[in-house]
C-alpha cells in the first residue's frame, strides 16, 4: 500500500541572501540591546535586565521568521522513471544493494 505514493525529491532553495534582511534586523536588536544596556550602566541590575527583555522577547520572533523562511525555500519534487533510473545509476557499492526504490 505505502509502495503506491511514489517517489519524491526535497530541495531546498534557501540563500543567504533570503534571510540576510533578517540577520541586518537582529543586529540592530541586539545594538539596541547594547545601547539600552549602557544607558543605564548606572544601576547594573537594569542594565542587565533591560538587555535580557530584549533578547527574550525578539528572539522568537527571530526564530518564527527564520523558520517560516525556511518552510517557504522547500520545494517537494515528483520524480519521474528517469530521474529514479539516474540516481540508481549514481549510487555505488554498499549503499546501492540497501537504497531500494
Amino acid at each position: 500500500m505505502m509502495n503506491d505514493i511514489g517517489k519524491y525529491r526535497f530541495v531546498c532553495t534557501l540563500t543567504l541572501s533570503d534571510i540576510f534582511g533578517q540577520i541586518i534586523i537582529w543586529l540592530g536588536v541586539v545594538f539596541a540591546a547594547l545601547a539600552s544596556a549602557l544607558s543605564l550602566m548606572s544601576k547594573p541590575v537594569y542594565s542587565f535586565g533591560a538587555v535580557g527583555l530584549i533578547i527574550v522577547t525578539s528572539l522568537p520572533f527571530l526564530l518564527f521568521t527564520f523558520v517560516t523562511t525556511l518552510f517557504n525555500h522547500i520545494d517537494i519534487v515528483p520524480l519521474t522513471d528517469e530521474d529514479i533510473q539516474k540516481s540508481k545509476s549514481k549510487i555505488s557499492g554498499i549503499r546501492k544493494n540497501a537504497v531500494q526504490f
